[in-house]
């Protein structure tokens, strides 16, 4: 018998203290390829830490730090483009294949209630579109952007949920 593990995730308001351990998260060259929509220099701590410090003070947005089993895993995080609401989230590469990305983002759309919400994926990260998918956004379409991790422009698939 097949039995898939549960996972079992807390989700909590980021703090300044979570930033360490998250800025580390984005050093990992093969997950910022996969995310590719990046910071144009993922090594530089003081406009990461500047950034996140300007995000955490933003009403608008809501950010919520990833626990499995006491330890930072990840983030997840609500904001706003174009008027409209856009997910991100970001798990530690040491922590992929578990199942922890989806579950984070369930528990999330269960507090962060706001549709329609968008998610967008680099056409050629599979997992991050298997997590989208598995947790009921539908990719409605396709658009290019300059992709700093890979110095390139790239497609991006954007993914839609709706209730």
């Amino acid at each position: 018998m097949n039995m898939k593990k549960i996972i079992d995730i807390t989700l909590r308001p980021t703090t300044q203290n979570d930033l360490e351990t998250l800025f580390k998260f984005q050093l990992d060259k093969k997950a910022n390829y996969l995310a590719a929509f990046t910071s144009e220099d993922p090594t530089d701590k003081k406009a990461y830490t500047e950034k996140w410090t300007r995000l955490l003070a933003d009403e608008r947005i809501t950010t919520k730090t990833v626990i499995e089993d006491g330890t930072i895993v990840g983030s997840i995080t609500k904001y706003e483009m174009n008027g409209n609401a856009e997910i991100t989230y970001w798990i530690g590469k040491e922590f992929w294949g578990k199942g922890i990305a989806s579950s984070a983002l369930r528990e999330f759309l269960k507090l962060e209630t706001t549709r329609p919400i968008y998610g967008r994926v680099a056409f050629d990260n599979i997992g991050s579109q298997k997590v989208l998918t598995n947790c009921g956004f539908t990719k409605i379409g396709t658009e290019k952007g300059f992709a700093n991790a890979r110095m390139k422009e790239i497609e991006e698939f954007v993914f839609e949920l709706q209730q």
